[in-house]
């Protein structure tokens, strides 16, 4: 694997790919077709006003903004400039993105105009004014967000901002003094062990934790991701996962930056839009969470579009149903279908699938742990358990994150002394090695002594030919402590009735597992991510 060795860090990465690929296509967005030289030029604009704006090294830069190229650039420039990357999730609101600027000290942020019908900017406005700054905090001079002291100034993705802010146009206009040679100084003066990103856990356990990367570990998990999944020169890449996680950025920007293949980022997914672009593009790479995929699958007008071009498919992030692979192969002709397991913790990527494993495998399982990455299934008391048998999944090796931020009693509640980070998410390895996750241990529930796994239960339960998607949450119970109540969504022209499901499963699965009641819904509530957010489920 090249990883770190070749490229050192990643804006080393980012002046290789505008030399080597230079006249690539490396952004389409639009009309806007943008070569690696051009894109190169672009981060190096960027990371010149990053400079001639008092970004240091060291400093932590937020993005708060969707799939857009003025994402690849402002990220990358400011990496470019030595600062540390904190990308934000596009569905958090106000309060959650100023917890995480406060909590990360963040010196600069670039966050977009209106989406979604959502000002970002007048939601961080309401949020500071709810909760104004410890005035033993506040640094002099004025900020933009007196309720985020550290935050210096705030960089409106757009040709419009509000008093107080500045235009995209007029940030980059402000480095155009910046001599190259400074900049080249800044970026040369980086080291592969430098922290390149803060990502911040979702948060839907609790607080959001920051998970520290360096360069080098994003280098070589990507290289490695790279070469297992096939990613060439010349693909084109539609990116829908969004870019403040590891599977959109890392798997996608800085993947495309290693092998030369053009981006296509998408802001918003809609079956509509993933179906006009892979056609119109030629999309070869559709990474994405198993909801993507079979949206695709299930859209009645599919057929009107030419999807011949797509080859590779790696999904994950969620249960994989297990017939999903057979018809993304059957009915789309996808070459490569494989599955991968991650976490922000570790670089987000642990096991995967490899080319050429039975369908039945990649199906089933999460693959193997990656080159030079552990990972071992152990009991409560952490002793391994045998292959076959659920236990927690402990995970070791280059890809375990420094630490999270700032935060050292986290830190070691999450890592044990001998350097094996605790998952939380139940699985289960098996003769071979391959990774099944059947849960997160928070999600597990006990029924009259038997534990049951609801993403084992959701499995299960996705084979009924009128279910086109299903979460599964264990309720209170007098006589059995918990049982499982099913939020289903029916597939079209399904008459499915919770009585016909719950008969059915009786004859699918051990009586403990089956459901008690079964509540059908429109959509189930997910994340940016693909995550069914079980804890809204809960509260209903």
């Amino acid at each position: 694997m090249r990883g770190d060795l070749e490229w050192g860090t990643i804006p080393g990465l980012v002046r290789s790919a505008a030399e080597r690929y230079a006249d690539v296509e490396a952004v389409v967005e639009g009309r806007a077709r943008v070569t690696y030289a051009e894109l190169g030029a672009r981060v190096e604009r960027a990371a010149a006003a990053c400079v001639a704006n008092g970004v240091a090294p060291g400093d932590r830069v937020a993005v708060w903004a969707p799939n857009t190229l003025d994402w690849i650039v402002s990220s990358l420039g400011a990496v470019s400039a030595g600062a540390v990357l904190v990308p934000l999730n596009t569905r958090f609101k106000g309060a959650e993105a100023a917890y995480v600027l406060s909590r990360s000290r963040a010196k600069l942020l670039f966050v977009t105009g209106t989406f979604l019908g959502t000002s970002y900017v007048a939601a961080l406005r309401r949020a500071c004014a709810e909760e104004p700054a410890d005035d033993a905090n506040r640094l002099p001079g004025p900020r933009p967000l007196p309720g985020l002291p550290h935050l210096e100034q705030v960089v409106v993705l757009s040709d419009d901002a509000p008093a107080g802010f500045r235009t995209w146009r007029d940030f980059l206009a402000s480095g155009d003094a910046v001599e190259a040679a400074r900049v080249r100084a800044r970026t040369s003066a980086l080291t592969a062990s430098d922290p390149s990103d803060i990502i911040f856990t979702s948060g839907t356990t609790g607080r959001p934790k920051g998970a520290v990367i360096t360069h080098a570990q994003t280098l070589r998990a990507y290289d490695v991701w790279c070469e297992l999944a096939g990613l060439r020169e010349g693909d084109r890449y539609l990116i829908v996962n969004p870019f403040f996680h590891t599977f959109g950025y890392k798997a996608g920007v800085i993947a495309c930056l290693m092998r030369g293949a053009t981006m296509i980022p998408q802001p918003v997914f809609t079956v509509d839009t993933v179906l006009a672009n892979v056609a119109s593009e030629r999309v070869s790479v559709l990474p994405g969470p198993p909801t993507l995929h079979q949206s695709l699958l299930d859209h009645p007008g599919r057929d009107a579009y030419d999807l011949s071009a797509l080859r590779l498919v790696v999904t994950g992030a969620a249960v994989v149903p297990l017939r999903l692979v057979e018809r993304l192969r059957t009915e789309l002709g996808v070459g490569t279908v494989l599955t991968a397991y991650g976490l922000s913790e570790a670089s987000g990527i642990v096991t995967m699938c490899r080319r050429g494993d039975d369908p039945d495998v990649i199906a089933a399982t999460s693959g193997r742990a990656i080159p030079g990455t552990e990972v071992k299934v152990v009991d409560p008391e952490g002793t391994a358990v045998a292959p076959g048998t659920p236990g927690e999944v402990l995970v070791r090796g280059f890809t375990l994150m420094r630490g999270y931020y700032e935060d050292a009693p986290a830190t070691s509640e999450a890592m044990t002394p001998d350097g094996w980070l605790r998952t939380g998410d139940i699985g289960v390895l098996d003769e071979a090695g391959n990774l099944r996750i059947t849960d997160r241990i928070k999600d597990m529930f006990v029924v009259g002594g038997f534990n049951a796994y609801p993403a084992e239960i959701e499995q299960l339960l996705g084979l009924h030919p009128g279910v086109a998607d299903v979460a599964v949450v264990g309720v209170p119970d007098a006589r059995l402590g918990e049982v499982g109540r099913a939020y289903v969504v029916r597939r079209p022209d399904a008459a499915l009735t919770g009585d016909d499901l719950i008969a059915w499963a009786r004859r699918e699965m051990a009586n403990y597992k089956v459901p008690r009641t079964v509540e059908f819904v429109g959509a189930l509530p997910r994340n940016a991510s693909g995550k069914v957010v079980k804890g809204e489920l809960r509260w209903r």
